[in-house]
């Protein structure tokens, strides 16, 4: 089946399955790669990725992430695929960025279990039961894929994105910094501001 023909068909199994408020279906970019992708309101997600299992034929999940969409929240999404009929299709979910949360796949799909600690992990998406960290240390804070996550690297050291490749700094092509999303100012944080914090005031009537 085409990815047209997957989404379309997912589509009607899911109104059959009574979930069809809020579905949708499109492909994504990737041209021979492209994937159908049917978007579900959240709370019919644990049954659309069951219906896409036994009714689909999607026997295989691939992956489960997340995707930092800034005011809009968080879309989530699981990659499916039917071994038999060899074609993947992509179920999407979005999120709002206050306590985004969603119910476990886990009994649909166990394999999903290391992909809702991780997204809960790199977005701070909640899923029920213990969701212990896999790749960060547990004093860790925060959720470092979002996109308002500060990053420390950034302001500590220089970052190359920062000069035109084949620029140097006693080049005579010189532009402003450029600082990447999620990074603030040296003057706002980091050791420049820590300096700046700490630093003695001069005595009253000093010379400089």
């Amino acid at each position: 089946m085409t990815p047209e023909e997957v989404g379309a068909r997912l589509t009607e199994l899911l109104a059959a399955a009574g979930v069809a408020d809020g579905v949708t279906a499109g492909v994504s970019a990737g041209n021979a790669y492209a994937r159908a992708v049917v978007d579900v309101p959240a709370d019919s997600w644990p049954a659309a990725l069951t219906v896409a299992r036994d009714r689909l034929g999607c026997d295989f999940f691939d992956w489960l992430s997340a995707v930092d969409e800034l005011p809009e929240g968080f879309a989530v999404l699981a990659h499916l695929w039917s071994t038999a009929e060899r074609f993947g299709v992509l179920v999407r979910t979005r999120l709002g960025r206050s306590e985004p949360s969603l119910p476990s796949v886990v009994d649909v799909y166990p394999g999903a279990a290391w992909h809702e600690r991780e997204t809960f992990e790199m977005f701070g998406i909640g899923f029920p039961g213990e969701l212990p960290p896999l790749l960060l240390p547990p004093e860790f804070e925060g959720h470092p894929l979002r996109k308002e996550f500060i990053l420390a690297s950034r302001v500590a050291k220089p970052w190359p994105g920062a000069k035109e490749p084949g620029e140097s700094e006693s080049g005579s092509a010189k532009r402003a910094p450029v600082r990447p999303p999620g990074v603030p100012s040296p003057e706002e944080w980091g050791p420049a501001a820590h300096r700046a914090a700490t630093a003695p005031e001069a005595a009253p009537g000093a010379e400089d």
